[in-house]
């Protein structure tokens, strides 16, 4: 029996991800606040697509939206020419697994893992490869971000801007169509951001995948191909 990211077609557009009309409300009663308000967007293949605007104004709410991590209110959500928008839980995890890539301002790695364990992760869990396939493709993966010479390094042994690094080829294991970044440099220096950025988005075109970052950095969205401004829930 298929699993259910196998029923998920290439798009033959280019187009990876696309929304239309997405709102979402969050909160009850009198603190329930419409966040998003008809928001539609859409992210093509080998492009970096960058999403500004102020604190509170929607920005990562949509990001989780589009990642399958919360669902909307009303509006439609496809990946890769399918409506996952209503899917049921099973489906949308698959979904995540299969075709879409996280990196968040914090890297979130299990740090008493190694490097190239950590990589692996997603890969297990998938259940695409056979364990040495799995493991060729881990390496290759640290060698793209400057990390061949430390695989075996646990989490806790590596630098901010290595553990991020790792971040980046982890959200790459399934080649995924899609990566969405939230801050992905946040909460490095300058020199360090640049890299990460720098990795992210080579590797992401070198695989024709679709990039949608949100970041409060002016120079990290000025380097993108588009960049997208949002106020009060909507694009402006």
């Amino acid at each position: 029996m298929p699993s259910p990211f196998s029923l998920l077609p290439s798009p033959a557009s280019g187009i990876a991800l696309r929304c239309t009309g997405l709102h979402r409300y969050l909160g009850v009663g009198e603190g329930r606040v419409h966040v998003l308000k008809g928001v539609s967007f859409e992210a093509r293949r080998g492009e970096v697509v960058a999403i500004v605007g102020p604190s509170g104004c929607g920005k990562s709410t949509l990001l989780y939206l589009l990642g399958l991590l919360d669902q909307p209110d009303d509006g439609q959500i496809e990946i890769n020419g399918a409506v996952m928008s209503n899917s049921d839980d099973a489906a949308r995890t698959a979904a995540r697994g299969a075709h879409i890539g996280f990196v968040f301002q914090f890297h979130f790695l299990m740090l008493e893992f190694s490097a190239l364990e950590n990589v692996m992760m997603p890969m297990r869990k998938l259940g695409r490869l056979a364990p040495d396939a799995m493991k060729a493709r881990a390496h290759a993966l640290l060698e793209s971000v400057g990390l061949g010479a430390k695989t075996h390094r646990l989490g806790t042994q590596l630098s901010g801007g290595e553990q991020q690094r790792v971040a980046v080829a982890r959200a790459l294991a399934n080649e995924p169509a899609i990566l969405l970044a939230d801050e992905p440099t946040g909460n490095l220096d300058a020199k360090n951001s640049a890299l990460v950025f720098d990795l992210l988005t080579r590797l992401a075109k070198e695989q024709g995948q679709a990039v949608v970052l949100v970041t409060h950095n002016p120079e990290i969205a000025q380097r993108c191909d588009f960049t997208r401004a949002m106020r009060d829930g909507v694009f402006v």
